[in-house]
């Protein structure tokens, strides 16, 4: 039987990889996980009575695109999050954001460009179903890096014409998962620019957007407002997991110019799985309601100041801009994942699980992701744990 080609270099996802390298191993000590980016702080307490009460609506078939409720509460957000308005027309609610990130290229990226095979730019490292939708449309991925020398965001300006005419898609995490760095506005602007000029669309991933130190994260729908880009140009997709402790709920959202999100919307109908009405009226007051993420913000606050304290003086540490995770410089990141969890039973994700070799190397191999998404009290356990294992022996 005959399988596609496209995928026969597609590396193994990252959690498959980590368990083939640790799982044989006992650990060193209790065992501590600070590798998945799954929030563990509270939910609001009033999520079971709305869910409660519109268990009803599990006997209805719910709408393709949201209810409109849903979407209301959405475009509101929008626009007390980011003074822009945004129409019912320019939004879906999707069924957790791995499916708008995915689907979006199913819908939008062109069969060719400029009469040869498109190109799709991902950040390197990259959330892994950025490449995974280059090879479902046929397009040749390319991985940018992001390390230090760019502000840990990819140089797409710095590729040569010739790639950048072919591109049809360009992916962008901000804030950045691994690293937490943010992009400006003035980021976004140049990257918008370059994108009228050689005709491609952005697909901005903002899904850590509400965790940060200081100020908000600029946000790319702002960028497109300031500078009067075609609304069509940019692709931005949100969701609750992060900002409200709601992985489980699979729920986000992608907007959108309103040619985008038909074409989005027509995939859908054929191929998608919208959120269930219950999960739908949850989702409409968790996007209406901001207490409980000013909460949620603050925890993560503490655990920054805790990082920093830490770790501050750590060569090359750097505390993240927004985000939950710690980018941490190792030698070798499968041997430091390996001998954290052999000693002291911290699990964490060796950098080179989330990025691509290239010509200047592996961006991701001098590096472990460390997910703060414990409590308080873990996190310091664990941060102190890595410290004395990788850190002070040097």
């Amino acid at each position: 039987m005959d399988y596609p080609e496209r995928f026969s270099n597609l590396p193994a996802y990252a959690f498959p990889r980590l368990r083939s390298l640790l799982n044989p191993v006992e650990p060193g000590d209790e065992p501590l996980t600070m590798t998945i980016g799954e929030p563990q702080h509270p939910f609001p307490a009033w999520v079971g009575e709305v869910l409660s009460d519109a268990l009803s609506g599990l006997g209805k078939y719910p709408p393709n695109d949201g209810a409109p409720e849903l979407l209301a509460a959405i475009t509101g957000w929008l626009q007390r999050r980011y003074s822009v308005t945004i129409t019912p027309d320019r939004v879906m609610a999707l069924n957790g954001t791995r499916e708008g990130l995915y689907n979006a290229a199913m819908a939008l990226c062109p069969e060719t460009k400029t009469g040869q095979r498109p190109v799709v730019l991902s950040p390197n490292p990259f959330y892994q179903v950025y490449a995974v939708a280059a090879l479902s449309v046929g397009a040749e991925p390319v991985f940018v890096p992001a390390t230090a020398d760019s502000g840990h965001l990819p140089d797409f300006a710095g590729l040569d014409p010739e790639t950048l005419d072919r591109t049809a898609i360009a992916y962008i995490c901000s804030p950045a998962n691994p690293q937490g760095a943010v992009a400006s506005r003035e980021y976004w602007a140049e990257l918008l620019a370059l994108a009228e000029k050689h005709d491609f669309r952005v697909f901005a991933d903002e899904c850590y957007s509400e965790i940060y130190r200081d100020a908000p994260p600029p946000g790319i729908l702002e960028a497109v407002a300031e500078t009067g880009t075609d609304p069509e140009r940019v692709v931005v997709f949100h969701s609750l997991s992060k900002r409200s402790n709601l992985p489980g709920l699979r729920s986000g959202f992608v907007a959108s110019g309103p040619e985008n999100i038909r074409r989005i919307r027509q995939l859908r109908a054929y191929a998608g799985a919208p959120l269930p009405l219950p999960l739908q009226r949850v989702a409409e007051q968790v996007w209406s309601d901001e207490a409980h993420v000013a909460e949620n913000r603050a925890l993560y606050r503490e655990k920054y100041a805790l990082a920093d304290e830490i770790l501050g003086d750590v060569p090359g540490y750097t505390g993240p801009e927004a985000g939950f995770f710690l980018w941490l410089p190792v030698a070798d990141s499968e041997a430091a994942a390996l001998e954290l969890w052999s000693e002291t039973g911290v699990r964490v994700l060796p950098g080179k699980y989330l990025s691509r070799p290239g010509p200047a190397g592996d961006p991701g191999d001098g590096f472990i992701r460390v997910a703060m998404v414990a409590p308080k009290h873990d996190v310091q356990r664990g941060l102190t744990r890595i410290r004395a294992c990788l850190y002070d022996r040097a």
